[in-house]
């Protein structure tokens, strides 16, 4: 049995009419609601309310808000003026048949329109995220490529220097044996000049043997080097700047850590976390990420105190999408770079930023979006800067607004 609902309230001004049903308490999923330009109705089993409206409304403006027990219609009028009664005086059943059956049918033309433009709009989406991803699959393969004609060009040009060393190499070995060659027989000759010079002196000798003097007595004559630590001699040396070099190894030796002290198989630049650093820019410059997160990775290793390393190092993570890591090092960074000491507000930029765009890409975009607002305090005259925060606004407000439909 269907109980009509009578305690319903209504208002209205010249352009708008508001209608408030109470449903009972019951739920929101339970209730039919038909809304046309003529006709309403709200069914909520056993209760039901329908309205004959006495003028025209525009359906596709008006709306309808469920909550607190209370179903509130704002209706927008097609003519604006003051109704005498919210709904026609008729009891006609046979009119008020065809307005419910046209009702019905505008209504299923309606919801039909819907899904229609929902589906069209699901396509479409699929359709550009399809278009996305091909675009994206391209963009990597090209990048790939360009590695791969950048590594051969590299390949190519270590070959011919290789065959260009070796060229110079069996080249300074010829001139080399020439001059061998050339020693040897100017040695010969002076052998032969040697030899008759020493005969000729020896004959003397026996000319002169009953002239010479006995003699001296033999003895040994010992004699010392004073101990160095450079391999030239004392006098070739420049005291100065042997001591000062002595000086800055010892230091550096005291001052060392206990993970340099495990890396003494590195050369003594790869023990220069500054040497390191400029390593891995170069390898992040030329795309080969990895190369530069290790080179980062092992100058952190050495020197744990250089904000400039963990936040590279994010930037790295970031281009190999290892974004949790990515968003660790910024933090590191950004720990590093206290922003109590004034000097440090324009080195916190980079990190900043780099940990709100890792925090987006793992779609966490309120905590991106307080990254990219802390890092326009720094530098609000950046432009792209505030593009990007504004983007990230839109983002969210759509969100919400998805969620909230």
């Amino acid at each position: 049995m269907t109980l009509n609902v009578k305690n319903y309230t209504w208002t209205q001004t010249e352009s708008t009419v508001n209608i408030r049903v109470p449903i009972k308490g019951a739920r929101a999923s339970n209730v039919d609601i038909v809304s046309t330009d003529e006709y309403l109705k709200v069914h909520f089993p056993p209760f039901l309310f329908e309205a004959f409206l006495f003028e025209m409304v525009d359906d596709s403006r008006s709306t309808a808000k469920i909550g607190n027990g209370v179903i509130v219609f704002t209706l927008q009028k097609r003519a604006c003026r003051l109704w005498e009664h919210l709904m026609v005086h008729t009891n006609d059943k046979e009119t008020m048949r065809e307005i419910r059956e046209r009702a019905q049918q505008q209504f299923q033309q309606k919801v039909c329109a819907e899904s229609r433009e929902k589906a069209e709009k699901q396509h479409a989406d699929k359709k550009y995220a399809l278009q996305t991803m091909i675009q994206l699959e391209k963009e990597e393969k090209d990048r790939i490529q360009k590695m791969k004609d950048a590594e051969r060009e590299k390949a190519s040009a270590e070959l011919e220097a290789l065959q260009q060393r070796q060229e110079a190499q069996e080249k300074d070995q010829h001139d080399i044996d020439n001059q061998i060659q050339e020693r040897a027989e100017d040695q010969k000759s002076r052998f032969k000049v040697f030899t008759k010079f020493r005969e000729a002196c020896n004959n003397l000798k026996k000319k002169k043997a009953a002239k010479l003097p006995p003699e001296r007595p033999r003895g040994n004559i010992r004699f010392a080097f004073t101990p160095r630590a450079f391999p030239t001699a004392l006098r070739e040396s420049q005291m100065a700047e042997e001591e000062e070099w002595l000086r800055a190894q010892a230091e550096a030796r005291g001052a060392a850590s206990a993970d340099a002290l495990e890396l003494t198989d590195l050369t003594k630049e790869e023990r220069n976390p500054d040497w390191l650093k400029d390593k891995g820019d170069k390898c992040f410059r030329v795309g080969d990420y990895m190369g530069a997160l290790n080179a980062y990775s092992l100058a952190i290793r050495i020197n744990k105190k250089i904000p400039a390393l963990f936040s590279n190092r994010a930037a790295c993570h970031l281009m190999l999408k290892n974004l949790h890591k990515a968003i660790q090092d910024a933090s590191e960074a950004l720990e590093l770079l206290t922003p109590a000491v004034a000097a440090n507000a324009t080195a916190r930029l980079r990190p900043t930023v780099r940990r709100g765009t890792a925090f987006c890409l793992l779609q966490l975009y309120e905590e991106g979006l307080q990254d990219y607002e802390a890092a326009l305090k720094i530098d609000p005259h950046n432009q792209a800067l505030q593009a990007d925060t504004q983007s990230i606004r839109d983002v969210i407000q759509t969100s919400s607004a998805r969620q909230l439909h």
